[in-house]
Protein backbone atom coordinates (compact mmCIF):
# COMPACT_ATOMS: atom_id res chain seq x y z
CA UNK A 1 0.00 0.00 0.00
CA UNK A 2 0.97 3.24 -0.77
CA UNK A 3 2.62 5.21 2.26
CA UNK A 4 1.90 8.59 0.85
CA UNK A 5 -1.62 7.60 0.44
CA UNK A 6 -3.96 9.78 2.81
CA UNK A 7 -6.01 8.81 5.50
CA UNK A 8 -9.14 9.01 3.99
CA UNK A 9 -7.92 6.40 1.51
CA UNK A 10 -5.95 4.17 3.69
CA UNK A 11 -8.87 3.70 5.72
CA UNK A 12 -10.91 2.22 2.49
CA UNK A 13 -7.82 0.47 0.85
CA UNK A 14 -5.26 -0.80 3.53
CA UNK A 15 -6.26 -4.70 4.09
CA UNK A 16 -9.37 -4.15 1.65
CA UNK A 17 -7.77 -4.76 -1.51
CA UNK A 18 -10.52 -7.60 -3.60
CA UNK A 19 -10.63 -10.86 -2.54
CA UNK A 20 -7.88 -13.06 -4.72
CA UNK A 21 -10.39 -15.49 -5.66
CA UNK A 22 -13.10 -13.94 -6.42
CA UNK A 23 -12.74 -10.40 -7.07
CA UNK A 24 -14.96 -9.82 -4.32
CA UNK A 25 -14.82 -5.70 -3.05
CA UNK A 26 -15.93 -6.50 -0.13
CA UNK A 27 -13.67 -8.40 2.66
CA UNK A 28 -14.71 -11.95 2.79
CA UNK A 29 -14.89 -13.82 6.32
CA UNK A 30 -12.66 -16.28 6.73
CA UNK A 31 -14.97 -18.31 9.68
CA UNK A 32 -12.17 -21.31 9.68
CA UNK A 33 -10.87 -22.54 12.62
CA UNK A 34 -8.13 -24.73 11.34
CA UNK A 35 -5.81 -24.63 7.77
CA UNK A 36 -4.68 -27.66 6.11
CA UNK A 37 -0.89 -28.74 6.37
CA UNK A 38 1.25 -31.14 5.18
CA UNK A 39 1.25 -34.47 7.27
CA UNK A 40 3.95 -33.38 9.05
CA UNK A 41 2.61 -30.13 10.24
CA UNK A 42 4.29 -28.08 7.09
CA UNK A 43 2.17 -25.10 6.70
CA UNK A 44 0.75 -24.96 3.16
CA UNK A 45 -0.37 -21.10 3.83
CA UNK A 46 0.14 -18.58 5.94
CA UNK A 47 -2.13 -20.43 8.46
CA UNK A 48 -2.51 -22.85 10.59
CA UNK A 49 -5.21 -22.31 13.72
CA UNK A 50 -7.53 -18.94 14.29
CA UNK A 51 -6.14 -18.64 18.10
CA UNK A 52 -2.45 -17.64 16.02
CA UNK A 53 -4.13 -15.94 13.21
CA UNK A 54 -6.82 -15.40 10.49
CA UNK A 55 -6.75 -13.73 6.87
CA UNK A 56 -9.87 -11.60 7.59
CA UNK A 57 -7.88 -10.39 11.00
CA UNK A 58 -4.75 -9.87 9.17
CA UNK A 59 -6.81 -7.16 7.03
CA UNK A 60 -7.83 -5.64 9.82
CA UNK A 61 -4.27 -5.50 11.40
CA UNK A 62 -2.76 -3.93 7.84
CA UNK A 63 -5.57 -1.16 7.98
CA UNK A 64 -4.91 -0.45 11.60
CA UNK A 65 -0.85 -0.02 11.33
CA UNK A 66 -1.05 1.85 8.12
CA UNK A 67 -3.75 4.17 10.06
CA UNK A 68 -1.56 4.65 13.15
CA UNK A 69 1.88 4.60 11.16
CA UNK A 70 3.05 1.71 12.56
CA UNK A 71 5.17 -1.16 11.50
CA UNK A 72 2.84 -3.62 12.64
CA UNK A 73 -0.72 -4.19 14.59
CA UNK A 74 -2.44 -6.86 16.93
CA UNK A 75 -6.02 -7.34 17.12
CA UNK A 76 -7.52 -8.72 20.67
CA UNK A 77 -11.21 -9.92 21.59
CA UNK A 78 -11.59 -6.69 24.13
CA UNK A 79 -9.77 -3.80 24.52
CA UNK A 80 -9.09 -4.62 27.99
CA UNK A 81 -7.33 -7.50 26.41
CA UNK A 82 -5.20 -5.65 24.52
CA UNK A 83 -4.20 -3.03 28.08
CA UNK A 84 -3.44 -7.14 29.57
CA UNK A 85 -1.53 -8.55 26.75
CA UNK A 86 0.75 -4.83 26.19
CA UNK A 87 1.52 -4.68 30.45
CA UNK A 88 1.80 -8.14 30.93
CA UNK A 89 4.55 -8.24 28.82
CA UNK A 90 6.66 -6.47 30.92
CA UNK A 91 9.37 -8.12 33.11
CA UNK A 92 8.73 -8.76 36.52
CA UNK A 93 10.11 -5.75 39.02
CA UNK A 94 8.47 -3.40 36.67
CA UNK A 95 6.89 0.17 37.44
CA UNK A 96 3.77 1.25 35.33
CA UNK A 97 3.24 4.73 35.42
CA UNK A 98 -0.53 5.27 34.90
CA UNK A 99 -2.88 8.49 34.55
CA UNK A 100 -4.89 10.13 37.16
CA UNK A 101 -7.68 10.07 35.24
CA UNK A 102 -7.89 7.05 32.99
CA UNK A 103 -10.40 3.92 31.88
CA UNK A 104 -11.17 2.36 35.00
CA UNK A 105 -10.41 -1.08 33.43
CA UNK A 106 -6.57 -0.18 33.76
CA UNK A 107 -7.13 1.03 37.44
CA UNK A 108 -8.56 -2.08 38.36
CA UNK A 109 -6.00 -4.41 36.16
CA UNK A 110 -2.76 -2.25 38.35
CA UNK A 111 -5.20 -3.27 41.14
CA UNK A 112 -6.30 -6.63 41.23
CA UNK A 113 -4.23 -8.38 39.06
CA UNK A 114 -0.21 -6.77 37.88
CA UNK A 115 0.64 -7.05 41.15
CA UNK A 116 0.44 -10.92 40.82
CA UNK A 117 2.80 -10.41 37.96
CA UNK A 118 5.18 -8.50 39.84
CA UNK A 119 4.24 -5.27 37.86
CA UNK A 120 3.46 -2.16 40.00
CA UNK A 121 1.53 0.28 38.97
CA UNK A 122 2.09 4.75 39.74
CA UNK A 123 -0.88 7.41 39.32
CA UNK A 124 0.60 10.57 38.10
CA UNK A 125 -0.93 13.45 36.82
CA UNK A 126 0.55 12.72 32.89
CA UNK A 127 -0.31 16.84 32.09
CA UNK A 128 2.40 17.64 34.39
CA UNK A 129 5.51 17.06 32.58
CA UNK A 130 7.20 17.72 35.92
CA UNK A 131 5.46 15.06 38.13
CA UNK A 132 6.07 12.27 35.91
CA UNK A 133 9.49 12.86 35.51
CA UNK A 134 9.63 13.01 39.76
CA UNK A 135 7.52 9.99 39.55
CA UNK A 136 10.17 7.90 37.35
CA UNK A 137 12.41 5.36 38.88
CA UNK A 138 15.54 3.05 37.86
CA UNK A 139 12.36 0.44 37.56
CA UNK A 140 9.93 2.23 35.36
CA UNK A 141 9.25 0.17 32.18
CA UNK A 142 6.62 2.31 30.77
CA UNK A 143 4.73 5.02 31.05
CA UNK A 144 0.73 4.57 29.60
CA UNK A 145 -0.61 7.55 29.02
CA UNK A 146 -4.56 8.11 28.04
CA UNK A 147 -4.86 11.42 25.83
CA UNK A 148 -8.05 12.58 25.77
CA UNK A 149 -8.58 10.87 28.90
CA UNK A 150 -11.71 9.08 30.40
CA UNK A 151 -13.87 10.64 31.60
CA UNK A 152 -12.20 14.15 32.37
CA UNK A 153 -10.93 14.68 28.66
CA UNK A 154 -7.45 15.87 29.75
CA UNK A 155 -4.40 16.13 27.97
CA UNK A 156 -1.36 14.94 28.16
CA UNK A 157 1.80 16.00 25.99
CA UNK A 158 2.46 12.80 23.69
CA UNK A 159 6.14 14.16 22.45
CA UNK A 160 7.12 15.71 26.23
CA UNK A 161 6.16 12.24 27.69
CA UNK A 162 8.27 9.87 25.32
CA UNK A 163 10.98 11.80 25.53
CA UNK A 164 10.86 11.40 29.27
CA UNK A 165 10.33 7.52 28.61
CA UNK A 166 13.12 7.23 25.86
CA UNK A 167 15.52 8.97 28.41
CA UNK A 168 15.00 6.62 31.05
CA UNK A 169 14.91 3.32 28.48
CA UNK A 170 11.05 2.78 28.83
CA UNK A 171 8.26 2.55 26.46
CA UNK A 172 5.41 5.19 26.00
CA UNK A 173 2.24 3.55 25.49
CA UNK A 174 -0.88 5.55 24.48
CA UNK A 175 -4.70 4.52 24.49
CA UNK A 176 -5.84 6.56 21.69
CA UNK A 177 -9.52 5.09 21.65
CA UNK A 178 -10.95 8.90 22.05
CA UNK A 179 -9.11 10.34 19.72
CA UNK A 180 -8.45 7.62 16.68
CA UNK A 181 -6.18 8.17 14.06
CA UNK A 182 -8.25 9.89 12.50
CA UNK A 183 -7.58 12.79 15.26
CA UNK A 184 -4.29 11.96 16.54
CA UNK A 185 -1.00 9.44 15.52
CA UNK A 186 0.63 9.02 18.85
CA UNK A 187 3.44 7.20 16.96
CA UNK A 188 4.17 9.50 14.89
CA UNK A 189 4.60 11.81 18.38
CA UNK A 190 6.98 9.76 19.47
CA UNK A 191 5.00 6.83 21.22
CA UNK A 192 5.83 3.11 20.63
CA UNK A 193 2.70 1.53 21.18
CA UNK A 194 -0.68 2.49 20.76
CA UNK A 195 -3.79 0.59 22.14
CA UNK A 196 -7.72 1.45 20.91
CA UNK A 197 -10.93 -0.09 22.50
CA UNK A 198 -11.94 -0.52 18.67
CA UNK A 199 -15.36 -1.30 20.49
CA UNK A 200 -15.69 2.35 20.44
CA UNK A 201 -15.31 4.68 17.45
CA UNK A 202 -13.72 2.06 14.62
CA UNK A 203 -17.05 -0.26 15.37
CA UNK A 204 -19.14 2.81 15.25
CA UNK A 205 -22.58 1.47 15.66
CA UNK A 206 -22.33 -0.29 19.33
CA UNK A 207 -22.81 -3.94 17.94
CA UNK A 208 -18.84 -5.38 18.30
CA UNK A 209 -16.65 -5.85 20.92
CA UNK A 210 -12.45 -5.83 20.38
CA UNK A 211 -9.05 -4.15 21.14
CA UNK A 212 -5.73 -3.99 19.32
CA UNK A 213 -2.37 -3.07 19.66
CA UNK A 214 -0.18 -0.53 17.22
CA UNK A 215 3.58 -1.06 17.01
CA UNK A 216 6.30 1.90 16.14
CA UNK A 217 8.52 -1.22 15.78
CA UNK A 218 8.09 -5.13 14.98
CA UNK A 219 10.56 -5.99 17.34
CA UNK A 220 11.14 -8.15 20.44
CA UNK A 221 8.58 -6.62 22.22
CA UNK A 222 6.14 -6.93 19.50
CA UNK A 223 7.07 -10.37 19.17
CA UNK A 224 6.27 -10.95 23.02
CA UNK A 225 2.78 -9.56 22.77
CA UNK A 226 2.06 -11.86 19.67
CA UNK A 227 2.98 -14.67 21.55
CA UNK A 228 1.30 -14.03 24.96
CA UNK A 229 -1.98 -13.49 22.24
CA UNK A 230 -1.40 -16.95 20.60
CA UNK A 231 -1.01 -18.66 23.98
CA UNK A 232 -3.36 -17.01 26.00
CA UNK A 233 -6.27 -17.27 23.58
CA UNK A 234 -7.60 -13.00 23.94
CA UNK A 235 -8.08 -13.35 19.95
CA UNK A 236 -10.63 -11.45 17.69
CA UNK A 237 -13.18 -13.32 16.16
CA UNK A 238 -13.16 -13.43 12.23
CA UNK A 239 -16.67 -12.20 12.22
CA UNK A 240 -15.75 -8.83 14.57
CA UNK A 241 -12.66 -8.30 12.42
CA UNK A 242 -14.92 -8.13 9.77
CA UNK A 243 -17.15 -5.68 11.42
CA UNK A 244 -14.21 -3.34 12.18
CA UNK A 245 -12.77 -3.48 8.83
CA UNK A 246 -16.27 -2.19 7.71
CA UNK A 247 -16.17 0.27 10.43
CA UNK A 248 -13.46 1.96 9.90
CA UNK A 249 -14.29 3.10 5.84
CA UNK A 250 -16.74 5.31 7.28
CA UNK A 251 -14.62 6.26 10.67
CA UNK A 252 -12.69 9.64 8.71
CA UNK A 253 -16.39 10.93 8.13
CA UNK A 254 -18.25 9.61 11.30
CA UNK A 255 -15.24 11.52 13.31
CA UNK A 256 -15.71 14.95 11.45
CA UNK A 257 -19.73 14.59 12.13
CA UNK A 258 -18.79 13.78 15.88
CA UNK A 259 -16.45 16.50 16.20
CA UNK A 260 -19.17 18.97 14.86
CA UNK A 261 -21.42 17.93 17.15
CA UNK A 262 -19.89 17.82 19.88
CA UNK A 263 -18.48 21.37 19.22
CA UNK A 264 -21.62 22.84 19.08
CA UNK A 265 -22.75 21.29 22.15
CA UNK A 266 -20.01 21.85 24.58
CA UNK A 267 -20.31 25.94 23.22
CA UNK A 268 -24.05 25.59 24.23
CA UNK A 269 -23.39 23.41 27.72
CA UNK A 270 -20.02 26.09 28.78
CA UNK A 271 -22.74 28.95 28.49
CA UNK A 272 -25.75 27.36 30.49
CA UNK A 273 -26.52 28.74 33.90
CA UNK A 274 -27.19 25.01 35.55
CA UNK A 275 -23.83 24.05 33.98
CA UNK A 276 -20.26 24.38 36.43
CA UNK A 277 -17.88 23.09 33.55
CA UNK A 278 -17.50 21.40 30.71
CA UNK A 279 -14.45 18.89 29.65
CA UNK A 280 -13.95 19.45 26.32
CA UNK A 281 -10.41 20.38 24.49
CA UNK A 282 -11.46 22.38 21.61
CA UNK A 283 -13.15 24.95 24.01
CA UNK A 284 -10.36 27.93 24.61
CA UNK A 285 -10.95 27.51 28.32
CA UNK A 286 -9.55 24.24 28.70
CA UNK A 287 -6.35 24.43 30.48
CA UNK A 288 -4.66 21.25 27.54
CA UNK A 289 -6.71 23.12 24.74
CA UNK A 290 -3.02 24.47 23.44
CA UNK A 291 -1.34 20.89 23.81
CA UNK A 292 -4.75 19.47 21.87
CA UNK A 293 -4.43 22.04 18.75
CA UNK A 294 -0.95 21.08 18.83
CA UNK A 295 -0.92 17.57 18.77
CA UNK A 296 -5.14 16.65 17.35
CA UNK A 297 -6.13 17.73 14.07
CA UNK A 298 -9.50 18.18 15.64
CA UNK A 299 -10.97 17.45 19.18
CA UNK A 300 -13.02 14.31 19.37
CA UNK A 301 -16.65 13.47 19.66
CA UNK A 302 -16.20 12.93 23.76
CA UNK A 303 -16.77 15.25 26.35
CA UNK A 304 -17.98 15.52 29.84
CA UNK A 305 -19.67 18.46 32.26
CA UNK A 306 -20.38 18.99 35.22
CA UNK A 307 -24.15 19.85 36.59
CA UNK A 308 -24.44 22.45 39.52
CA UNK A 309 -26.17 21.48 42.16
CA UNK A 310 -23.73 18.13 42.96
CA UNK A 311 -24.51 14.15 41.98
CA UNK A 312 -28.72 14.77 42.55
CA UNK A 313 -28.83 17.58 39.93
CA UNK A 314 -26.22 15.36 37.65
CA UNK A 315 -28.96 12.28 38.00
CA UNK A 316 -31.69 14.26 37.72
CA UNK A 317 -30.27 15.87 34.52
CA UNK A 318 -29.82 12.16 32.94
CA UNK A 319 -32.84 10.91 34.03
CA UNK A 320 -35.01 13.42 32.29
CA UNK A 321 -33.34 12.98 28.88
CA UNK A 322 -35.49 12.21 25.90
CA UNK A 323 -33.33 11.33 23.15
CA UNK A 324 -29.82 10.94 25.07
CA UNK A 325 -30.17 7.29 25.86
CA UNK A 326 -27.87 6.71 29.88
CA UNK A 327 -25.64 3.55 28.44
CA UNK A 328 -21.89 2.67 28.91
CA UNK A 329 -19.52 2.78 25.99
CA UNK A 330 -19.01 5.08 23.50
CA UNK A 331 -18.73 5.94 19.75
CA UNK A 332 -21.67 4.62 18.53
CA UNK A 333 -24.05 6.40 16.09
CA UNK A 334 -26.44 7.36 19.05
CA UNK A 335 -25.56 9.64 21.59
CA UNK A 336 -24.64 8.06 25.00
CA UNK A 337 -24.40 9.46 28.69
CA UNK A 338 -23.37 8.10 31.80
CA UNK A 339 -23.07 9.30 35.48
CA UNK A 340 -19.58 7.60 35.41
CA UNK A 341 -19.12 7.92 39.38
CA UNK A 342 -22.13 5.32 39.56
CA UNK A 343 -20.30 2.65 37.57
CA UNK A 344 -17.24 2.92 38.91
CA UNK A 345 -17.12 0.59 41.28
CA UNK A 346 -16.99 1.37 45.51
CA UNK A 347 -14.15 3.37 44.89
CA UNK A 348 -15.14 6.26 42.58
CA UNK A 349 -12.50 8.17 40.96
CA UNK A 350 -14.99 10.81 38.84
CA UNK A 351 -16.07 13.59 40.45
CA UNK A 352 -19.58 13.08 41.61
CA UNK A 353 -21.61 15.95 39.24
CA UNK A 354 -19.96 14.93 35.98
CA UNK A 355 -21.58 13.46 33.15
CA UNK A 356 -19.75 11.85 30.21
CA UNK A 357 -21.52 12.17 26.87
CA UNK A 358 -20.58 10.06 23.92
CA UNK A 359 -21.84 12.35 20.99
CA UNK A 360 -23.58 10.95 18.36
CA UNK A 361 -24.78 11.56 14.66
CA UNK A 362 -27.87 12.74 15.37
CA UNK A 363 -28.79 16.48 14.56
CA UNK A 364 -27.08 18.52 16.48
CA UNK A 365 -29.71 21.09 17.63
CA UNK A 366 -32.05 17.73 18.49
CA UNK A 367 -29.49 17.19 20.85
CA UNK A 368 -29.43 20.39 22.30
CA UNK A 369 -32.94 20.85 22.67
CA UNK A 370 -33.20 17.63 24.78
CA UNK A 371 -29.96 19.02 26.88
CA UNK A 372 -31.79 22.44 27.32
CA UNK A 373 -35.26 20.74 28.39
CA UNK A 374 -33.16 18.47 31.08
CA UNK A 375 -31.19 21.30 32.18
CA UNK A 376 -34.19 23.50 32.69
CA UNK A 377 -36.44 20.81 34.21
CA UNK A 378 -33.13 20.34 36.39
CA UNK A 379 -33.27 23.81 37.63
CA UNK A 380 -37.20 23.84 38.21
CA UNK A 381 -36.70 20.66 40.57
Amino acid sequence: MNDKLRLETLAIHAGGAPDKETGAVAPPIHLSTTFEHGPAGERRSDYEYLRERNPTQDRFETMLAALEQGEAALAFASGQAAMLAAIGSLPAGSQLLIPDDCYTGLRALCDDFLPEKGIHGTIVDMGDVSAVRAAMTPSTRMIWAETPSNPQVKIADIAALADIAHGAGALLACDNTFATPVLQRPLALGADLVMHSTTKYFGGHSDVLGGALAFARRDAFFESVFHRRHITGAILSPFNAWLLLRGARSLPARMAWHCRNARAIAEFLAAHPAVEAVHYPGLASHPDHAVAARQMSDFGGMLSFRVKGGRDAALHVAGNLRLILNATSLGGCESLIEHRASVEGPNPLSPQNLLRFSVGLENAEDLIEDLRQALADGDAA
